[in-house]
């Protein structure tokens, strides 16, 4: 099995600065396509837990009022669909 460098192959007269700054380019882009769903689960468990302590600071009575309105709320009126006669 043959690994190869990024930088590939250098002639002699080439300084290597462009490689050397493709090659952090590539290494950053891939730390970042790695730690980017991390970073996302993160930032959603944060916001789920301060969700938590605002319930938690608004009483249980307050959450189950609104439970109970959500649930006497109307819900959308279905409409009978009458078919004519004969058909």
């Amino acid at each position: 099995m043959t690994v190869l460098p990024l930088s590939g192959f250098r002639r002699p007269a080439d300084s290597g600065v462009m490689s050397t700054f493709l090659d952090y380019l590539t290494v950053l882009a891939v730390a970042v396509l790695l730690l980017a769903p991390a970073l996302h689960g993160a930032l959603r468990e944060r916001r789920t837990d301060r969700q938590l302590r605002a319930a938690a600071q608004q009483g249980p009575d307050v959450v189950r009022d609104r439970h109970r309105r959500e649930q006497a709320r109307p819900r959308t009126a279905r409409v009978a669909v009458r078919h004519a006669p004969g058909r």
